[in-house]
């Protein structure tokens, strides 16, 4: 597996490197992806993201967190691959300003919720959704088994 962090603010700090590509890894054990992948993260601002998320989402303020998957869940789904034959998952990016808010509003710290941020996103880019209650249940569900997993429970 190859996660791909492109660090695009200031104060992120350089530890959380590996946070991320342990929960991306949990993430994809956990939910038996069978095939080797790659998965591009970038650690952005809050303008940043305010951006992308007007450009791709229409929604004019800054989020915690976008994902952006490559796969197609259906028949006969396409699986783009890199140089090295990994399927392609997508991309991540996610607001290092708004993680702090949230770490300080949810009183965990900043490791806690770029591991949340991350496991959310890599269900996302699995495709889950949370459009619905009951697909909202199912994935916090598996969202709170990964971090277990990860030694990275909420308390």
């Amino acid at each position: 597996m190859t996660v791909l962090i492109d660090i695009r603010t200031e104060g992120f700090p350089a530890e959380l490197e590996a946070v991320i590509e342990k929960i991306a890894a949990d993430s994809l054990r956990y939910e038996a992806f069978p095939e080797e992948c790659e998965i591009s993260v970038s650690i952005v601002d809050n303008a940043e993201i305010h951006q992308i998320n007007k450009q791709f989402r229409g929604i004019d303020r800054p989020t915690d967190v976008l994902s952006f998957p490559q796969l197609t869940f259906e028949e006969g789904e396409r699986m783009e691959r890199n140089e090295e034959g990994e399927v392609v998952l997508g991309d991540i990016i996610i607001s290092l300003e708004r993680a702090r808010e949230q770490a300080e509003e949810y009183g965990h710290s900043l490791k806690r919720e770029i591991a949340f941020l991350t496991a959310h996103s890599m269900l996302h880019l699995l495709g889950y959704d949370h459009m619905t209650p009951e697909e909202e249940k199912e994935m916090f569900a598996k969202q709170k088994e990964i971090l277990e997993l990860a030694g990275i429970p909420r308390v």
